[in-house]
């Protein structure tokens, strides 16, 4: 135990109650927890888990309330909406085999192709789905390491849209000098549970942005997450991922989504950015390294494998007499409960 963590596990009941009590043997540098006892509870509905904050049944709820429940809960006087910088992503997969033009399709064309992912990018409102979906709990995100972290650049800013504003005279132009006819019929999926219950909200704006100028017909659908998890990998041509660090690095937003045979399995490969994410991974000067990750920011920009929406803020509401909350929503984004005490 002197090895372990400052708890132990008292019981454990899968996807509903974990229980721990302080490892009294915990020598190591976190130093004692600040609680004798604590428990993790999981929800399946967001209202659940806003109702038992609400009465006091719960001390602290995090992830994944909406921004409607934040909202609601900022104005109740016996709690405290704590937020911290966020590492969550949330984006747009493209399936380079199957989407318009892609590799595997009737019509292949990787000119064509490209065009249909640059033109997307022209079109979205980001700072709209940040406001009228997320109520700005999520931020406009225009790049794939996330601000805050080491060598984050916004390349999206620059390449697509005036200024981080959609801009449909790019789109439609990008789409002409490639030979795009239009619209462009997309298909497109969305899970409706496993990122929260606006995530319809958010996927009809961006169906609606994409639609408005008539450059794309997209047939807008969505699946359950036990489905979607085995169907996005061969069936699905554009789809909804979100993604939560494993660990406070730029590259775990970089090796994981552009490395070749990378967990999106949406058959992206590029030689010349598969050798710089390995390089980087082994550079000890840091203004080296720095200059790798923005590098390679914006050669995946260029190429468009996923398209970047938004950055998600660590938001946990507490009640009052719950101490030092904001220690643990920092930019190792895992939460901590041996810091918490009442």
């Amino acid at each position: 135990k002197a090895f372990g963590g400052q708890y132990v596990i008292d019981s454990y009941n899968k996807n509903n109650l974990i229980s721990f009590s302080a490892n009294e043997s915990y020598q190591g540098v976190l130093g004692p927890a600040a609680n004798d006892k604590a428990a993790i509870k999981y929800y399946a509905d967001a209202n659940n888990l806003k109702l038992e904050v609400q009465e006091g049944k719960i001390d602290v709820a995090w992830r994944s309330l909406t921004p409607t429940d934040i909202e609601d809960l900022g104005n109740d006087e016996n709690l405290v909406v704590h937020k911290g910088p966020g590492g969550e992503l949330r984006y747009i997969v493209f399936n380079f085999d199957s989407m318009p033009y892609g590799a595997k399709t009737d019509d292949a064309d990787e000119a064509k192709s490209l065009a249909v992912r640059q033109a997307a990018a022209h079109l979205v409102d980001r700072e709209a789905i940040a406001k009228n979906v997320y109520k700005d709990t999520y931020t406009p995100a225009y790049s794939y390491v996330p601000q805050g972290f080491t060598g984050a650049i916004e390349p999206l800013k620059d390449l697509y849209g005036t200024d981080g504003k959609p801009d449909a005279a790019k789109a439609k132009k990008v789409l002409e000098d490639a030979g795009v006819e239009t619209p462009v019929k997309l298909a497109l999926q969305y899970n409706p549970d496993h990122y929260g219950p606006n995530s319809g909200d958010e996927y009809a704006l961006v169906e609606k942005q994409l639609e408005a100028d008539g450059l794309f017909d997209v047939d807008l659908k969505s699946t359950e997450w036990v489905t979607y998890q085995k169907q996005r990998v061969s069936d699905y041509p554009a789809y909804q991922l979100g993604w939560f660090p494993d660990y406070s690095d730029a590259d775990n937003y970089l090796s994981p989504f552009f490395a070749k045979d990378n967990f999106l399995s949406n058959n992206y490969d590029n030689p010349e950015v598969d050798k710089l994410i390995s390089e980087q991974r082994g550079m000890t000067d840091a203004a080296e390294r720095t200059k790798a990750i923005e590098e390679l920011q914006t050669m995946v920009a260029e190429d468009l494998s996923t398209l970047p929406l938004l950055q998600g803020a660590q938001v946990a509401i507490a009640g009052k007499d719950v101490k030092d909350v904001d220690k643990t929503l920092d930019a190792s984004f895992k939460f901590r409960l041996g810091v918490l005490s009442k």
